[in-house]
């Protein structure tokens, strides 16, 4: 039975999530593959239109 708003991820209770998560800062590559996709995209951006301007 599972409780409403109650969850628990053994990842997160070993402690991998935060242990990715600092090496992903560190090392500047994102983990998540949205994240990864996101790096990505904007450097093709980059490549074809030139700097970004905001």
């Amino acid at each position: 039975m599972k409780i409403p708003g109650l969850s628990f991820s053994l990842k997160r209770a070993i402690g991998i999530s935060g242990l990715k998560t600092k090496v992903a800062r560190k090392v500047g590559i994102p983990t998540t593959k949205q994240g990864l996709q996101r790096k990505i995209g904007g450097a093709i951006m980059n490549a074809v239109f030139g700097k970004k301007r905001r």
